[in-house]
């Protein structure tokens, strides 16, 4: 086995500016009588406060987002790649079409503490055609409630979950072949998505966050941010109507 380059070694640690911790996966998911089956991977992401108290923002969470999908043609060397339309995000194997899974448009949701972003399955050649239009992909990350600590601390710990459920696999079949296809998906397709998911939270040690390539929470963030400077002017805003969902489109 060649050696590791201590220089890079060294390189690598400089850029981790936070620890993750991975929290053991729950029982491993089994196939529902319908077929569906799910998974759940977490971690815990211990940063400086201050790093923390700039990200947190809804930018943040779509760039989450997109260096999720970032990540996984980086970690596949480009043999896999994700494609953006207004409505969709496709994962394809080097290109159309060839689309292995194809989700709607993500749907943001942000709170106090909290924020998630989901895309919710369309169809592709690795779902089962009772599973078109079914099941989802979401990632997480929440933060703990204020405590009487807080603010004194350097560090504070988030935690960030990615989780598929109500997922058809293909390849697990159906009929009399579903408990062979079963076993066969377990061994296969859902180790290889275990495996990349910890990879990818590992990976948010470097803090290092795509740049959004839709940008819909930078420029709501940009809208309300103008509002309040225009509340405290005593002009008028253009604010859209309090509750309304952030649905992106891009």
């Amino acid at each position: 086995m060649r050696p590791r380059d201590p220089r890079r070694l060294s390189r690598r640690r400089r850029r981790a500016l936070a620890r993750v911790t991975l929290r053991p996966d729950g029982p491993e998911a089994e196939s529902s009588p319908d077929g569906s089956v799910g998974s759940k991977q977490e971690a815990e992401v211990t940063l400086p406060r201050a790093d923390l108290e700039r990200m947190w923002t809804p930018e943040y969470l779509e760039r989450l987002a997109g260096t999720y999908w970032r990540y996984l043609t980086r970690i596949s060397l480009g043999v896999l790649r994700v494609l953006y339309t207004p409505d969709s995000r496709e994962i394809a194997l080097v290109g159309r079409p060839l689309v292995l899974l194809r989700f709607h448009a993500p749907y943001y949701e942000t709170a106090a503490g909290s924020g998630t972003v989901t895309w919710r399955m369309d169809r592709g050649l690795l779902v089962a055609p009772n599973g078109r239009g079914r099941g989802y992909l979401r990632i997480s990350v929440g933060k703990p409630p204020a405590g009487p600590a807080d603010g004194t601390d350097d560090e504070v710990t988030v935690t960030v979950s990615s989780e598929v459920t109500n997922f058809y696999p293909l390849l697990a079949g159906w009929g009399w072949f579903s408990r062979v296809g079963r076993v066969l998906y377990r061994e296969t397709q859902l180790r290889i998505h275990v495996v990349v998911t910890h990879a990818f939270l590992r990976s948010l040690a470097n803090l290092d966050f795509a740049p959004s390539r839709v940008g819909v929470l930078r420029e709501a963030q940009r809208v309300e941010r103008g509002r309040r400077v225009a509340g405290r002017d005593g002009l008028p805003s253009e604010a859209a109507p309090a509750g309304e969902p952030t649905t992106p489109r891009g």
